[in-house]
């Protein structure tokens, strides 16, 4: 009988400390979640939770984890400390951003350097079916879309919409210089300048369209019809 009930002592306590652990590291993660959240908290003050054990990929009620909610204010020096120790670069929220593609598409450009030298997944893709291409081309962020095609990200992807980067640099862009820019580095690294939407449009009816000579001129000498 004895015997018995130290079994059954040791197994509750065992338990309990298994419970304990756990909740230990939901607290923990959530004070992760809450530093990183702050403005005041620098990365050596995040370097320390996580020298405590923290769980590092801990979720917000968004589904964020500490390394999105940096990367969505550019805190440069703590995404580095949280990449460094092993954060996940692509980790989803509940609206399918990850750092690597919101730090693509914002044109965050030291973030997004760091989640492709720390395994970004280039074949992941946003809410809108599009990978971190797309929305780079469409905001201007040229250094971004150099950055993500020397990576090796599908030039041709088609989003949910039916647009490649090029599309989308041409018909949600301004025709300026940045993406006039952005336009030949597409067509440089083997866009398909005859890709076209779902009404069958293609890229150089939309520039002309639109007036935008230069990218007319861009996508008529690479053989657009």
């Amino acid at each position: 009988m004895h015997g018995r009930l130290a079994i059954s002592l040791f197994v509750a306590l065992g338990m309990m400390g298994h419970s304990m652990t756990a909740v230990g590291q939901s607290t923990g993660g959530k004070d992760l979640l809450n530093a990183v959240t702050s403005k005041d908290v620098d990365a050596a003050q995040v370097q320390r939770l996580l020298a405590r054990g923290v769980d590092i990929d801990a979720r917000d009620e968004s589904g964020r984890t500490a390394l999105l909610i940096a990367t969505h204010g550019n805190r440069i020096e703590i995404a580095r400390a949280l990449i460094e120790a092993g954060a996940d670069v692509n980790a989803k929220d509940r609206i399918d951003d990850s750092p690597y593609l919101y730090a693509g598409a914002r044109g965050h450009l030291e973030i997004l350097k760091m989640t492709l030298a720390h395994g970004a997944d280039l074949k992941s893709t946003n809410r809108y079916g599009g990978t971190a291409l797309i929305p780079a081309s469409e905001r201007g962020h040229v250094d971004t879309v150099r950055t993500l095609i020397d990576a090796g990200v599908n030039v041709d992807h088609v989003n949910n919409l039916g647009w490649t980067a090029l599309l989308e640099a041409i018909i949600l862009g301004d025709g300026g210089e940045r993406h006039r820019q952005i336009v030949e580095l597409l067509v440089k690294a083997g866009a398909d300048v005859n890709l076209a939407d779902r009404d069958g449009v293609r890229p150089l009816q939309h520039a002309r369209s639109r007036g935008y000579k230069g990218i007319e001129t861009i996508l008529v000498s690479a053989g657009a019809r």
